[in-house]
């Protein structure tokens, strides 16, 4: 009989004379923790296991730093999801750290009939000391604040100013020339790409590929050492910079599935330990794993072990790394219960227990709010408390400046924070949009391709350019792609502008991805996913200084507009819509299809916005005075 305190301490437990292992896994036949020297496996003992199907071990010459791995034992019947295989060597969920990065092996596959010991293959969990908590780590984030999507690796493995040990770690963001540019562009928040330990998909490997986003991850706990060598402690002295210089810092965490895959996948931990809790599958058939993801399998969010697991990783980060907020990749995931036919349930238990919360209470959250599963787009349907990344806006905003004709209504609804999805009807509560407004993502195409490029262009990614979105509502001012001729480029520079001040114009929370701040470009791949190399790489010898100062200015016109604290919907008396002759606009300007030249007055702020997406010059007249606004711009006016 395991001690139900045990319970509270899944994974490894340093104690004064050992180490106490505990793991779960109900169906197992039996369970051994494994120690090793490197790759050399010392010892191997055999746990208990409880009522519960819980596992656990005491083991005396155990220690800090002591290497471990479990091998569960059981039936083999994949198609009845189980995949028991002593040969395979498991990563402890609960791990905070490997003492390697995965790499994929095809053997990792192997079918347990080939009894090939994966131990040489697999990363091995650390026994840690139990880190310290941080002391009033959170950094208040304003409403409508800037979040700068980062991908450490990328954003510094090419910055000069950064020292050669440093680059393409999370010790490059405590760089003070990083915190500079940061403040420079007036960043608020800081969101981390995935740093949790991952693996390469398999097909990437025939094609010299390698997945350099980390959106296919192996441990929830155990950061990628790839990206953080010193472990946790990096994170927290990272944390730490960004928190001095008063920027906060969220997480991109992928709660929708692993990198165990498909059938075919490789058997690393939850697959090995218990598939048919850990993975969604189709009724009546536990071999079968559901894909609303696209990646191979679903998470079984609604499991109450997976969501304590969830629930016990988001803490810990918050708890003893600073962390202030999480971004959810494909967020539907966290609400699809089987007991609702898989369909999301704003009201699910994992999001129920994550908004009751003690710990997370302060965080922000960010749902990504759509997968590829039944009734997968749910933008404006999670709860109030989560922010949403909104792709009508990222659309509609790219339509307006494309020239798309009937444009004009939904523009300047994306630009007053996209009432028609966020407004709240009930008027004893404040109506506030819950949008994250973006243009571009680390999806898609960078915002210097999307004014570059109508077409994806795809072919190093070894798939025949069928990989990508297709429909990327860009155009390429006359040029695709690369081109020495400066008038193109001036349009394009011209457009980029326009788009930046239409971002940082709009009511709602903002976000960039790093390096648009300054034309980055990925010669118009737009799923760069597995481009671990200088297409992705940030070339800071090529930023465009001034796009960069335009957006630093942006940011001072932001605040003092008011629209980087206050979320709250405009007014119906703080907005006057306007011609450029002076006169409010009539339903009959509304249905111009082809409108291009308004004016957006913000009568509270004494300001004008002057939009003009048309090729000319227009002159917009004020109480007798003018002004000409060039093409394609946008212009700020106090008065």
């Amino acid at each position: 009989m395991i001690n139900p305190d045990l319970k509270l301490h899944l994974g490894s437990r340093l104690l004064p004379n050992g180490v106490r292992f505990c793991v779960w896994s109900p169906e197992a036949s039996s369970m051994h923790v494994c120690l090793f020297d490197g790759d050399h496996e010392t010892d191997r003992i055999l746990m208990t296991k409880d009522e519960e199907g819980y596992w656990s071990a005491f083991i005396e010459n155990a220690d800090e730093g002591s290497l471990y791995g479990y091998r569960a034992d059981g039936v083999w019947d994949p198609e009845n999801g189980l995949w028991f295989d002593p040969n395979k060597l498991l990563l402890d969920p609960y791990a905070t750290q490997i003492n390697q990065a995965f790499v994929y092996h095809a053997d990792l596959a192997a079918h347990r009939d080939a009894k090939i010991d994966t131990a040489a293959l697999m990363p091995k969990a650390v026994v840690c000391v139990p880190p310290l908590e941080v002391e009033n780590a959170h950094k208040k984030f304003p409403d409508g604040g800037l979040i700068y999507e980062l991908q450490v690796n990328s954003f510094s493995k090419l910055n000069p100013k950064i020292p050669k040990t440093k680059k393409g770690t999370l010790a490059a963001l405590t760089h003070p020339s990083v915190i500079k540019h940061l403040k420079r562009v007036g960043v608020d928040a800081v969101e981390l790409m995935p740093i949790n330990a991952w693996i390469d998909e398999r097909h990437l490997a025939p094609l010299n590929l390698h997945n350099g986003w980390g959106y296919n991850p192996v441990s929830y706990f155990a950061l990628d050492p790839k990206l953080a060598p010193g472990g946790l402690e990096e994170l927290k002295a990272a944390v730490k910079a960004l928190h001095d210089a008063d920027i906060s810092v969220f997480l991109d965490v992928v709660f929708n599935h692993n990198g165990e895959s498909d059938v075919y996948g490789p058997t690393l931990s939850f697959r090995g330990l218990d598939a048919k809790s850990y993975f969604r599958t189709h009724d009546g058939q536990p071999g079968h794993l559901i894909n609303d993801t696209g990646c191979g399998n679903s998470i079984d969010c609604s499991h109450p072990v997976v969501r304590r697991l969830i629930l016990d990783s988001m803490r810990y980060f918050v708890k003893f790394a600073g962390i202030d907020g999480y971004r959810f990749d494909l967020g539907p995931a966290l609400g699809r219960e089987d007991a609702n036919g898989g369909h999301f349930n704003a009201k699910a238990s994992l999001i129920q227990e994550m908004l009751a919360d003690d710990v997370l209470n302060d965080c922000v959250l960010i749902a990504e709010p759509w997968d590829i599963g039944p009734g997968g787009y749910q933008l404006g349907n999670f709860p109030s408390r989560f922010l949403e990344w909104n792709d009508a806006y990222r659309d509609d905003v790219r339509r307006f400046w494309r020239g798309d004709a009937d444009a004009l209504g939904k523009f300047a609804t994306r630009l007053c924070g996209s009432s028609d999805v966020y407004q709240n009807l009930d008027e004893d509560k404040p109506s506030k949009t819950r949008s994250v407004n973006f243009v571009a993502a680390h999806d898609g195409f960078t915002l210097a391709d999307l004014v570059a490029f109508e077409d994806k262009h795809n072919y190093a990614n070894g798939e025949n350019n069928r990989d990508g979105h297709n429909d990327n509502i860009s155009w390429n001012n006359g040029v695709e792609g690369d081109t020495a001729d400066q008038s193109v480029l001036n349009k394009r520079r011209v457009d980029l502008k326009a788009i930046l001040s239409t971002l940082f114009l709009s009511k709602g929370c903002i976000m960039l991805t790093a390096g648009d701040e300054f034309g980055r470009s990925q010669s118009g791949n737009n799923n760069a996913y597995a481009q671990d190399n200088e297409i992705t790489w940030l070339d800071w010898s090529k930023r465009d200084k001034k796009l960069e100062r335009h957006v630093s200015e942006l940011s001072e016109v932001r605040k003092k507009l008011g629209l980087h604290d206050d979320v709250h919907f405009w007014a119906e008396q703080d907005v006057v819509w306007r011609r450029f002759d002076g006169e409010e606009m009539t339903v009959l300007d509304w249905e111009k299809p082809d409108m291009g030249a308004f004016v957006m007055e913000l009568t509270s702020k004494n300001a004008l916005i002057l939009f003009n997406r048309t090729d000319r010059h227009q002159t917009f007249i004020r109480c007798g005075s003018t002004q000409t606004i060039s093409p394609r711009t946008v212009n700020v006016v106090f008065y």
